[in-house]
């Protein structure tokens, strides 16, 4: 266990923020699969926007890589309009 008070608080605050980037990090997955999903394409080009907002709100958070994030959004637009 750490010693100093800054160690036991940067293992509480490490903690919190492992748990939020874990929490954001399965809610746009869970988002990508529902738009992978869809069949209806006014539906799906309404979602997109909202998807793509969560990809780029990762890569801010440093939980993608800006290339993955790239990749992904490509792959998705392009998955949308072939609906």
């Amino acid at each position: 266990m750490a010693n100093h008070k800054s160690a036991i608080k940067r293992i509480r605050s490490t903690e919190k923020r492992r748990l939020r980037n874990k929490y954001y990090h399965k809610s746009t997955r869970t988002a990508i699969k529902k738009l992978r999903g869809m069949e209806d394409k006014k539906e799906a080009e309404s979602f997109l926007p909202k998807v793509v907002a969560m990809v780029d709100k990762m890569v801010k958070r440093n939980i993608f890589h800006k290339n993955k994030a790239a990749n992904l959004k490509s792959k998705l637009t392009k998955q949308v309009n072939g609906l």
